[in-house]
């Protein structure tokens, strides 16, 4: 016992707690690796340092900058990921469930390092346009803009998961400018801790940007404010008893939850049992069963297939589960471990008596024919992968309300596809929902519906399975959470999950004032012109509004004859006199491409300066047509700057400058607009 340690919470920029409380066991021999701690947490010193320490420093970095700490974040956890690996065989994790828990949970930092770095601008404000003009003269126009909320995150995570639970919510809200405090799931908490000293040594988190609770929250959620965030992870009644609080209720506190659900996979009617398909329904609903010992909330706890086609499945079934090797993590050819702690197993346990009413047991269900292999593993908090039968699934309404969250999975038939649609519907809201099928036109008449009852759907066929995630992966960059019993939430999604955390405000008033506010160019705002070429400018000199006004050129039949020649575009609007002539625009008229590679001879600054590339070109619009006779401007105003802190191969810095583009014709109309994408170096 005295070499058992007692985990620490990490409060107020300190580590608090050294009187053991609560034995944590092994979940492979039931020998304690931890202790929580018997302090008590000041949870109004937590938030005071929070609100003092975390939002100042982190409103002291842009969104760019908080990019880069969760990049460096990222890597530093990565090269330390065997400590980790060391200490999550406790939990009953093979390698590959703590590669999807450890590798998952810094690859999902790096994701939104890198979508930070390339979606959100310099600075702390977001400009969520496009802005709508609201007055007939150009005078007064509205946008939406987000900011950080200056509020606190508590982020509430399972046992399941105990880095990447709190590494998938820790990322958006550090990178929307919001400090945390982490509440792991006590049980698996002494992996969640190790994690949080790592990222503590590393430097790189600013004071206050994320705390720990290890053991309960008390009285946190009783101490929010309106500004503050709560989000949880966890099991559908849970997360109703906290969303119930009556101060988030009274503070208007947002909630968001990602619940634990009767996901669904529906093999398509149009697979037959030599498809290929089939082996990928059954092999996807297996791994499903065994990974992290069934304990994921993307779990498939619902198999449901064409009746004619049951007992293949059964069968098929049978000898894959046969197959798993069940025991401690550490022994090779293990493949699936124990449930995290005895008290899951008995949880488990219990459900499954329930669901097993009316049902049939097709493979495990216990016994005696159930020996996890490796040392001390009676001890354990082992469960046999079991898999049930119900007949009928909408007269046994068991199997579409009770989840025993472990390695149990029931299969159901169907005879129209109608009907194993009503089935999953019968979750009442689910995670995620796989549908294996051949046929597109199964999937297009299938998705559609299914998709009012699940946050994600995945279409599985042989093509897609060479590079699918699979049924049970949420990704950084798709949305995690799905409705009614999964919790109504959000989690991930990309930049949207980042806008969660954020303020969402409308802003009204001149373009000029619009501008300053966003710190992007709204056309009609006031502009700054000068005698030097705006691309004659590194990125440090570049004002937003910086602006050229170039010299004319009047469009010739010569051009248009020596841009279709060079192009090959000969399209008759350009060359066929009489079909134009019939035409709506009752003339020849320029290519759109012309008058796009006109502007840049307008406004191009020829000699080598500090615009290194152009990249690309956005909203790009031809809104009138351009005829021989014509003659063309064009205005190039320096619309947005991105400081992406990055340096060429000679250590000069470099920043992302887009410039918006107005083509007007002789008669000062709008013939093309579109923003140019440059990268500009900065003064050595």
């Amino acid at each position: 016992m005295m070499n058992v340690p007692t985990l620490q919470s990490f409060i107020g920029g300190r580590w608090l707690g050294s009187q053991p409380a609560q034995v944590l066991a092994s979940a492979v021999n039931g020998r304690a690796v931890a202790y929580t701690h018997a302090e008590t947490i000041d949870f109004d010193e937590a938030l005071a340092h929070a609100r003092r320490q975390g939002v100042p420093a982190l409103m002291a970095m842009d969104f760019q900058e908080r990019a880069a700490r969760l990049k460096a974040l990222a890597a530093y956890l990565a090269e330390r990921k065997e400590q980790l690996y060391a200490i999550s065989q406790h939990t009953g994790a093979t390698r590959a469930d703590s590669w999807i828990d450890i590798e998952g949970g810094t690859g999902t930092l790096f994701a939104y390092a890198s979508m930070g770095s390339n979606e959100l601008p310099s600075g702390n404000v977001f400009h969520e346009g496009p802005p709508i003009q609201l007055g007939k003269q150009g005078k007064f126009f509205g946008t939406h803009i987000l900011v950080p909320r200056g509020g606190v995150a508590v982020h509430i995570n399972a046992f399941n998961f105990p880095v990447w639970g709190l590494l998938e919510k820790f990322a958006p809200s550090f990178l929307a400018g919001m400090p945390c405090i982490a509440k792991p799931a006590t049980a698996t908490s002494y992996l969640t801790e190790a994690m949080v000293r790592l990222a503590h040594e590393s430097g790189l988190l600013p004071e206050g940007s994320l705390q720990l609770v290890i053991g309960s929250s008390g009285d946190l959620l009783d101490r929010l404010q309106g500004m503050d965030v709560v989000t949880f992870t966890g099991s559908a009644d849970t997360a109703a008893k906290l969303r119930a609080n009556a101060n988030l209720i009274r503070q208007s506190v947002p909630f968001n939850a990602e619940a634990d659900s009767l996901n669904c996979a529906i093999l398509g009617p149009d697979v037959m049992p030599d498809d290929e398909e089939f082996d990928l329904f059954v092999k996807e609903v297996a791994r499903e069963m065994t990974t992290k010992a069934g304990q994921k909330c993307t779990a498939i706890r619902r198999a449901i297939v064409p009746r004619r086609h049951l007992d293949a499945v059964a069968q098929r079934l049978r000898e894959r589960l046969a197959k798993t090797v069940v025991g401690d993590p550490a022994r090779d050819g293990v493949k699936m471990g124990p449930l995290a702690s005895h008290a899951q197993q008995a949880d488990v346990a219990e459900r499954l008596a329930l669901l097993a009413q009316g049902n049939e047991i097709v493979f495990g269900g216990g016994g005696n024919a159930f020996r996890p292999v490796g040392d001390g593993v009676a001890e354990g908090a082992f469960f046999a992968p079991t898999l049930l039968l119900c007949r009928d699934g909408f007269k046994n309404d068991k199997v579409h309300e009770i989840e025993a969250f472990g390695p149990v999975s029931t299969l159901m038939p169907y005879d129209e596809l109608d009907e194993a649609l009503a089935l999953a519907a019968k979750g009442r809201g689910s995670l995620v929902g796989s549908l294996v099928t051949r046929d597109p036109k199964v999937a297009a008449r299938a998705i559609p519906v299914a998709a009012m009852h699940h946050g994600r759907m995945l279409i599985l066929e042989r093509e897609a399975a060479i590079e699918s995630t699979g049924h049970g992966s949420p990704l950084p960059a798709l949305k995690h959470g799905g409705p009614g019993r999964a919790g109504g939430g959000e989690e991930l999604g990309g930049i949207r999950a980042v806008k969660h955390y954020l303020q969402r405000t409308a802003v009204q008033g001149s373009a000029t004032m619009l501008t300053a506010v966003t710190g992007e160019y709204l056309r009609g705002a006031a502009i700054n012109e000068s005698e030097v070429h705006p691309f004659r400018r590194h990125f440090d000199d570049l004002q937003i509004g910086d602006s050229l006004l170039t010299h004319r050129r009047t469009v010739t039949e010569a051009d248009i004859v020596a841009f279709g020649g060079l192009s090959g575009d000969y399209f008759y609007m350009h060359f066929d006199e009489i079909a134009a002539r019939d035409s709506q625009f009752g003339k020849r008229i320029a290519h759109g491409y012309f008058v796009l590679s006109a502007a840049a001879g307008l406004f191009v600054s020829p000699a080598p300066g500090p615009v290194l590339a152009n990249y690309g070109l956005d909203t790009l619009r031809f809104v009138k047509p351009v005829g021989i006779g014509d003659t063309i401007q064009a205005r190039l105003t320096c619309k947005r700057k991105i400081d992406r802190r990055r340096k060429d191969d000679k250590g000069v810095g470099q920043g992302v400058v887009a410039w918006d583009v107005a083509v007007t014709n002789q008669h000062g109309e709008l013939v093309a607009t579109y923003d140019i994408l440059t990268l500009v170096s900065k003064r050595a």
